[in-house]
């Protein structure tokens, strides 16, 4: 189990499945900068929900801007508008939680 209390399992997982921003899709290099450094993230902002559907991947610029916001109104946000990400452009994981939530 990581430091977010990630059971190993999946966070190799996530780790496959991630290789860019969940949200705006920029890849995460080997030598990474700020701008594609990975962080995890929990989709639906509570702590507690540790699954493959809440647990995933984003850069830590989107994670920043994020923070608390529920992902509808993070979506709605100046942030996301100049960056283009929408409903329709974040990874399959997100729009699955934005129809059901986990």
């Amino acid at each position: 189990m990581n430091r977010w209390k990630i059971p190993e399992t999946l966070e190799r997982e996530v780790l496959t499945r991630d290789a860019q921003c969940v949200y705006c899709r920029v890849s995460f290099i080997a030598s990474p900068s700020r701008t594609n450094r990975p962080s995890w993230e929990h989709i639906v902002n509570d702590q507690r929900i540790v699954t493959r559907e809440n647990i995933a991947r984003c850069c830590i610029s989107c994670n920043a801007s994020k923070g608390a916001k529920l992902l509808s109104d993070w979506l709605e946000s100046g942030y996301c508008k100049s960056r283009g990400i929408t409903k329709e452009t974040v990874a399959p994981v997100v729009k699955r939680a934005l129809v059901s939530p986990p």
